[in-house]
């Protein structure tokens, strides 16, 4: 027997582990391998953005709520889960924006930012790492910083000069950016629903998004096939039931169609040491192969 394959998710909220990478983690888990979540903050300042849960005393004990819905999460996912400690910094809005909260994650000097990661890194030897690209998969400053300490750990948690008191030091080999929610994905769905002629209530919306001007993506160097597992991730969404509105425009795509049209969730090998040929279909191609024997 080889020792199991191991991947270590990085997120900067509960709920963004169900939204991103959701079906992979719950196929490779399924596999055998032993998966865990690193959420960085709390999303102690996240909206409700599921009107059925603007209830009394929901709002004022939101970190508590957000932790059992991770929990639930979690379980329907089958993968171990920690958080890492930060609060959460919100969404400034506003021309100019206003500044972060103090003492939040955003604002944390980077070696205290990642502290806690790296140490999860020595622990848990993770053989990949998911996280954001350097934009965050979107601007918020959580992701972004949530990228940073990825980075940050990635390299330094294998250096026994850094971060002393943090663990052995352990290399994980490959780290990957998630590829999701891109102009190529939202067209193709889109497409097949207008070509069934297929009626939803979002379809307005979908068209709107589709036809609208998205960042440049990075390239998908990896698509894990995981269609069977769409179903779970969904289960794993609605868990976050502050955050997921059942009835939005995100669920207006049905999970046999997505499963036919687009079957895989996609990612951009960003480090790598080990040699594996792209294009990619396994998070672990490169890997599998040269596990030591237990």
């Amino acid at each position: 027997m080889t020792e199991p394959l191991r991947l270590l998710a990085v997120h900067a909220h509960p709920d963004d582990e169900s939204s991103k990478g959701a079906a992979t983690m719950a196929r490779y888990v399924r596999e055998g391998a032993r998966v865990m979540v690193a959420t960085m903050t709390g999303g102690e300042r996240g909206d409700i953005l599921n009107p059925k849960m603007e209830k009394p005393g929901i709002r004022e004990n939101l970190a508590e709520v957000r932790r059992q819905e991770m929990e639930r999460a979690r379980e329907i996912l089958g993968v171990e889960q920690r958080f890492m400690g930060f609060v959460d910094s919100g969404l400034p809005e506003g021309d100019p924006p206003p500044p972060l909260p103090e003492g939040c994650f955003a604002v944390q000097p980077l070696e205290v930012a990642a502290a806690p990661l790296v140490k999860l890194v020595r622990e848990f030897r993770p053989h990949v790492i998911l996280t954001y690209d350097p934009n965050g998969g979107y601007p918020h400053p959580d992701h972004i910083m949530t990228h940073r300490v990825s980075m940050e750990a990635f390299e330094a948690a294998a250096d026994p000069d850094r971060y002393p008191d943090a663990g052995e030091p352990w290399q994980a080999l490959k780290l990957y950016y998630h590829v999701s929610f891109t102009k190529e994905w939202m067209t193709t769905v889109f497409g097949e629903l207008e070509r069934r002629g297929i009626d939803s209530p979002h379809l307005a919306t979908l068209r709107e998004w589709s036809e609208q001007e998205w960042p440049e993506s990075w390239e998908a160097t990896t698509r894990v096939p995981c269609g069977e597992y769409f179903a779970v991730r969904d289960q794993a969404l609605f868990a976050h039931a502050t955050q997921i509105d059942p009835d939005g425009p995100f669920f207006a795509v049905p999970v046999e169609i997505e499963r036919e049209v687009w079957p895989t969730e996609d990612y951009h090998l960003a480090r790598s040491l080990v040699d594996s040929d792209l294009p990619e279909d396994d998070l672990f191609a490169g890997i599998r192969s040269d596990l030591p024997v237990r």
